[in-house]
């Protein structure tokens, strides 16, 4: 989870209230789902305390930084939801004096760009340490490493306007990147600090360089952000200019800027940022974003830019999931102490057709995290307060007992490991590449997450195969045969349920080596039924993550449960598998009862 270092004296600040003891502080901080992880140190003067707070909700990044946590506790403690005038938004875009040209150029680089000016305020040695960390933070846990999104924050007045954001050879653009001179330098004595480097030599000598290499390196174009004159801004992701990007203690007008691979999260981080400063007393003057090619939100953007959307729920939904029915005007009130706009409305709740009492719910600029009805339930529980609820008694009392699949499903796996099968257990999230491309799919069944916090976890598997077929990309130093085997859930789109998906118990079967064929996948499908005794059938299938006719579909009362066959030669290529492989997965569901 997250941890965040804040000065206390800005904290206490910010937050509108000061709170005398460890025991005050930890049941304020319940509201942002946060922890008190270490208190400061009282014998220090209070402006050089530091508290060390841990953040249990990863889909709130607004709160990884001093000013977003105490703005959530200066909202639910009394103080009115702030209003942040510099938002654009959908068909009303905001004047702006600044623009940065996006160039065709960066399109297959780094895409997205995202921006806007501060000023009116004097950046403080604790106000430079907390744009640091919330800069480190949004990079490395939101922006997965800077892979997704990165920052930088530049010396407004040092720069001649409009900014160019382009991709460029790496080899053809050289300058002096951030903090080179506290490096060691070609000579090995800091005499070359002042030699400008190349963006490759950068990736090899700087430091920064050199720990976000793998981002870069092995691209043909890099991204490049320059202003009017040709003076380098940064590399993003990697390191900013030594003039215009070090920003320092008493700067009063800096340059924001955010770029990344995921539209929404860096319009979303930019928007983050804003709102922090803004709550710091800076002046927030717009950028305008123009794109020389389509964008998701217009080849012109003004940012910082609102883009949520808001969202209905029902009372009925409410005082299900809450166990106590809640009026409109206090569900408003409590989804209000939580940051977000909100009405009582009557309106038709998703998945249904009927028009119900409910409130609507507008996320507040800085927050991404509404996805349907649940997550206003779960404002308005923790605008409310969780203490508010009285406990209760359970009312029914039932034997724990293992339900019926997990007894069948302990049962394959003693079969498979009597056949000398390996279990293996891996997460039930993967990425694009790997759950479709390599996997030769088509993803029409497949389920992606809305706000994925990295794109390594962007979808919901729907087979056992992909993480079978991974752990064999890995395993090309041991010995053959390599036979490995997982029991676990799968999810897939299936319109005919309440929800749209359906959720199966599956095993998931691989044996790689020079004996792996047909012959040897059948054999094993045929011991494991008469073992389990259950009958099935085989019909030819054209499934494309195997050979053709050299595969066949598993049978179940004329619904296919399965499917059993030899891997595709492009599959095996696309996963550097270098020796033939036989695999298999059931939908246990089916087989349960006999």
């Amino acid at each position: 989870m997250p941890k965040i270092e804040v000065n206390e004296a800005l904290f206490f600040s910010l937050a509108g209230k000061h709170w005398k003891t460890r025991g005050e502080l930890e049941d304020a901080l319940c509201c942002a789902k946060a922890e008190l992880d270490e208190d400061s140190d009282k014998s220090l003067p209070e402006t050089e305390r530091t508290l060390k707070i841990e953040l249990n909700d990863t889909n709130r990044p607004d709160l990884w930084g001093t000013a977003g946590c105490a703005r959530q506790l200066r909202i639910y403690y009394g103080g009115k939801r702030p209003f942040y005038p510099f938002f654009s938004m959908p068909g009303d875009m905001k004047d702006a004096k600044k623009r940065v040209i996006v160039e065709t150029s960066v399109k297959n680089v780094r895409p997205w760009l995202a921006g806007f000016i501060v000023s009116g305020n004097e950046l403080t040695d604790a106000g430079l340490r907390d744009l640091i960390q919330t800069q480190e933070k949004l990079s490395w846990n939101y922006g997965r490493k800077r892979r997704a999104i990165s920052m930088g924050v530049y010396r407004s007045l040092l720069i001649k306007w409009p900014v160019h954001y382009k991709a460029v050879d790496p080899d053809s653009v050289s300058f002096i990147p951030l903090q080179w001179e506290l490096c060691d330098s070609v000579t090995g004595d800091g005499a070359g600090a002042k030699t400008p480097l190349t963006l490759r030599e950068i990736l090899k000598k700087h430091p920064k360089g050199r720990e976000y290499a793998f981002i870069q390196q092995n691209e043909p174009m890099h991204p490049l952000l320059v202003d009017a004159r040709g003076d380098v801004l940064s590399y993003p992701p990697i390191i900013n200019s030594a003039d215009i990007g070090a920003a320092q203690v008493g700067d009063s007008e800096l340059f924001v800027e955010l770029t990344g691979t995921d539209a929404e999260a860096v319009t979303h981080a930019a928007s983050i940022a804003a709102c922090d400063l803004a709550d710091q007393g800076w002046n927030i003057e717009p950028v305008e974003i123009c794109y020389e090619y389509d964008a998701p939100f217009g080849r012109i953007v003004t940012t910082p830019f609102y883009f949520q959307e808001p969202v209905f729920c029902g009372l009925e939904r409410i005082h299900k999931f809450l166990g106590e029915a809640i009026d409109g005007k206090t569900c408003v009130a409590a989804l209000e102490r939580m940051g977000c706009k909100a009405e009582k409305q009557k309106d038709i709740e998703a998945g249904s057709a009927e028009i119900v009492e409910g409130v609507r719910a507008w996320p507040p600029e800085y927050r991404n995290d509404y996805l349907n009805a649940a997550d206003v339930m779960e404002d308005v529980m923790m605008g409310r307060g969780l203490e508010t609820f009285s406990p209760e008694r359970p009312r029914d009392f039932t034997v724990g007992r293992l339900s019926d699949v997990t007894l069948f499903s302990r049962k394959v796996k003693e079969i498979l490991i009597g056949a000398g099968f390996q279990e293996m257990i891996y997460n039930y999230l993967g990425s694009k590449k790997d759950l479709i491309s390599k996997m030769r799919g088509s993803g029409n069944r497949i389920i992606r997450i809305s706000n994925p916090m990295t794109e390594n976890y962007e979808y919901v598997r729907d087979s056992p195969l992909p993480s079978l077929a991974a752990s064999e990309s890995a395993s090309a130093n041991a010995p053959y045969p390599h036979k490995i085997f997982e029991i676990g859930k799968i999810v897939y789109k299936d319109a005919s349920k309440n929800y749209g998906t359906a959720t199966r118990q599956y095993a998931g079967i691989l044996h790689a080596g020079a004996d792996a064929n047909f012959n040897t996948i059948a054999a094993l499908i045929q011991n494991l039924f008469y073992y389990i005794s259950r009958n099935y059938t085989v019909q030819e299938t054209d499934d494309p993550r195997f050979i053709p006719g050299r595969a066949a579909a598993i049978v179940r009362n004329g619904i296919v449960a399965g499917v059993f066959g030899e891997f595709h030669p492009e599959l095996l290529e696309n996963w550097d598998i270098k020796v033939p492989c036989t695999a298999a997965e059931i939908d246990l569901d089916l087989f349960i009862h006999a």
